[in-house]
């Protein structure tokens, strides 16, 4: 009884890790940036899938989303892929595969950069959204960023451009912190140089991003659920057709 409250016990930690994971950034703060993933908007992702075509798949690969299964789901046609999200294939049945070889990244980066497949599975939406929003300026870094949630990432800041130069602001003790989590939630940020978008530009190419980055890790997320919700609203129209049907058949006992 006692080893079965343990493994119980054990098991409810990890759970519980689990959860707490995706919300909390590097030293257990919470994170800075709110985000809630929408991979049923269509155009949101569509929009995604050129930001990740454009700025990662340079270096990152998603081999198990194949370029027709965008097409498919997306409502994108051959020739919309061939012009603007194929650039290292010709074949809309292979996998997306980044041109930068593993040599290659482990020269530049000190290990090839990795899969992003699933990567929002594996992190969570809100944590890879945190991420491409906090990058800041630390000279320390060989390359001349580093990034709240993840310290010493050799990845550089590829969205600098858009976003423009931000520096980390530490926060006073008791000081309230960006997108209003309240005292001690850490670190904001300042852009000290403009970039090419807004604030709230970026926010939503970071955010369009994502949603991809999410309907990549799951294609079929939005069937599942349309299916599971018409399951759900039969169920209950059936069970209250049977319950009608049930003191029907039983009124005259009664």
């Amino acid at each position: 009884m006692m080893r079965i409250k343990n493994s119980l016990k054990t098991l409810l930690a990890a759970a519980a890790l689990t959860v707490a994971g995706p919300v909390l950034a590097a030293g257990g703060a919470a994170l800075p940036y709110t985000f809630k993933a929408d991979p049923a908007n269509e155009a949101s992702v569509q929009r995604g899938a050129r930001n990740f075509m454009n700025y990662c798949s340079g270096c990152h690969s998603m081999r198990l989303m194949r370029y027709s299964r965008i097409g498919q789901d997306l409502g994108i046609s051959e020739e919309l892929m061939h012009a603007n999200l194929m650039f290292t294939s010709t074949k809309p049945g292979d996998p997306i595969l980044s041109a930068m070889s593993a040599e290659s990244g482990t020269k530049f980066f000190g290990a090839p950069p990795p899969d992003l497949t699933v990567e929002t599975r594996f992190r969570g939406a809100d944590w890879v959204y945190n991420y491409l929003m906090t990058f800041y300026v630390d000279p320390s870094r060989p390359l001349g960023t580093n990034n709240l949630l993840l310290p010493g990432a050799s990845m550089p800041h590829v969205l600098g451009d858009l976003q423009g130069v931000q520096v980390k602001v530490d926060a006073p003790h008791g000081e309230a912190a960006a997108e209003g989590h309240g005292a001690h939630a850490g670190p904001s940020f300042e852009v000290v140089h403009k970039g090419a978008l807004s604030a709230d530009e970026y926010k939503k190419f970071v955010g369009d991003t994502v949603n991809f980055m999410v309907y990549a890790a799951e294609p079929g997320r939005a069937h599942r659920i349309s299916v599971g919700i018409k399951a759900i609203l039969f169920l209950l129209i059936f069970t209250s057709l049977a319950y009608l049907m049930k003191r029907e058949f039983w009124k005259d006992v009664h």
